[in-house]
């Protein structure tokens, strides 16, 4: 990494640098016991029903619209994160690489599909704020990353050169967005969860945590 190149630096929160076991847990998990509860179900078909929700809106502000799951499921969704946030926590090593980025003097700006009542809670447990000179979440610019049409929205929004420009995201499809809208600098997080293994990709360069960032050499 030569960060004499990059002026901005945009980042993922759930997967990046917080560590996705909380939102796992939450929405393959509690969840679906709470509304097996609720609906007289097994676990499994809890589950499965919520599974097929999920898909079916996948892709969408809906998908990680919190007011919309808890309409959706009859489930206060956002009282359940409070209830849950002791899970809320960053992945190893990434308050030390948020400090590294300062001393270089970048701008680190959030980039994030969760919903405002979600980065709320979880800027709350945390201090994420602290780190960064802005956080933005899908709603404010109207589609979620891995769609085409949130880029030129997000560049509008921020006013950052994607040419000096650096990405770095768990998800496959919102790095490929960003490439294909000429993004120079993506770095896939491969250990997204605390509790599972890292799952590399082929197609960008992937790292299982931090130092190699901070040491200015990512490694497959």
């Amino acid at each position: 990494m030569n960060w004499d190149e990059i002026d901005d630096v945009l980042l993922d929160m759930d997967g990046t640098l917080l560590d996705r076991h909380f939102d796992n847990f939450f929405f393959e998990e509690e969840l679906p016991r709470r509304y097996a509860a609720l609906h007289s179900l097994t676990f499994e078909e809890s589950r499965d029903r919520l599974m097929a929700m999920y898909r079916s809106v996948e892709g969408e502000l809906a998908w990680t619209d919190l007011h919309y799951w808890s309409q959706r499921v009859g489930i206060d969704v956002v009282a359940m994160t409070k209830d849950l946030d002791h899970m809320i926590g960053f992945l190893s090593g990434a308050e030390e690489f948020l400090r590294h980025l300062r001393e270089l003097g970048k701008r680190v700006i959030i980039v994030t599909n969760a919903h405002e009542s979600g980065v709320a809670i979880k800027v709350a447990k945390t201090g994420l704020d602290r780190h960064v000179d802005r956080i933005v979440n899908a709603f404010e610019v109207g589609y979620l990353k891995m769609r085409p049409e949130y880029w030129p929205r997000c560049q509008q929004l921020l006013g950052f050169d994607p040419a000096r420009s650096f990405y770095m995201d768990d998800d496959e499809g919102c790095l490929v967005a960003a490439q294909q809208f000429g993004v120079a600098h993506l770095i896939h997080s491969a250990k997204s969860s605390s509790q599972l293994p890292p799952v590399p990709l082929s197609q960008f360069i992937s790292v299982t945590g931090f130092a190699s960032l901070i040491n200015g050499r990512p490694v497959l």
